[in-house]
């Protein structure tokens, strides 16, 4: 905010006696008393009047600012606008960056400050929403595409992570997880299990950071380490993520 500066008198001007300075008022804005007729009616100039009309209502904003909303109005908002897209294979970039100031609209009025310490993360999540092209695979036909739901499982008492999809590939893959701080983790993916069966070891370049923006019941909010944003919501609380892959 800018500050308005002070005028300082000249060096020779006489200063007022302390127990005077409680009566030095401050000079207003106004042009000097020859820029109108000092008559009684006499209309002050259009500027002057603007002046003061806005010095006498300046307590209205405060009445007139925007509510904030809840947790539970953004998350209906946000759940409406992911609804026709595809988990987001169908997001252009103005939806993308519509779902992404939702998103962290959300993430302000989190409550769950540490979520690795939370039992709300632990079980298998739904994911409803990415940006993440590995993910989507949107640049196969949409035939090609994971079309049925895809799955993601935390425990963090074994602080062991699975992702799953289904139809057509079924591809599975589990990950341990080495917490940085109560919201930010290494993903250190072990196994792969292609169409569910073939189990491959992971190579070791198979790692990444994940971190839980929002948590609570039913939604979560996680933003990886490429930037990608993923939103799920809960399926099944009780799920447990096999301890070997």
């Amino acid at each position: 905010m800018a500050m308005a500066s002070s005028h300082l008198a000249p060096p020779s001007a006489s200063l007022p006696a302390p127990r005077s300075l409680h009566l030095v008022r401050p000079q207003l804005p106004f042009p000097s008393s020859s820029r109108w007729p000092r008559k009684t009616g006499a209309a002050a100039p259009p500027e002057v009047a603007s002046l003061r009309w806005r010095a006498g209502v300046s307590f209205f904003p405060s009445f007139l600012k925007k509510k904030a909303r809840s947790p539970e109005e953004i998350k209906e908002e946000l759940l409406e606008a992911i609804a026709p897209l595809d988990r987001g294979a169908d997001a252009t970039p103005d939806d993308q960056e519509r779902i992404d100031q939702i998103a962290r609209e959300l993430e302000a009025v989190n409550t769950v400050k540490e979520p690795f310490k939370s039992d709300l993360i632990n079980g298998k999540w739904e994911l409803i929403y990415t940006t993440s092209r590995s993910i989507l695979q949107v640049q196969r036909p949409k035939f090609l595409r994971p079309n049925g739901e895809i799955y993601q499982a935390i425990n963090a008492d074994t602080l062991r992570a699975q992702n799953m999809e289904t139809w057509p590939y079924f591809n599975q893959v589990t990950a341990n997880l080495v917490p940085l701080n109560a919201k930010r983790v290494n993903v250190q993916f072990d196994t792969f299990k292609i169409f569910g069966l073939i189990p491959i070891k992971a190579p070791g370049r198979g790692r990444g950071e994940l971190e839980i923006t929002y948590l609570d019941e039913e939604i979560r909010i996680s933003r990886g380490d490429k930037g990608n944003l993923f939103i799920l919501k809960m399926v099944d609380p009780s799920y447990r993520v096999p301890v070997r892959g």
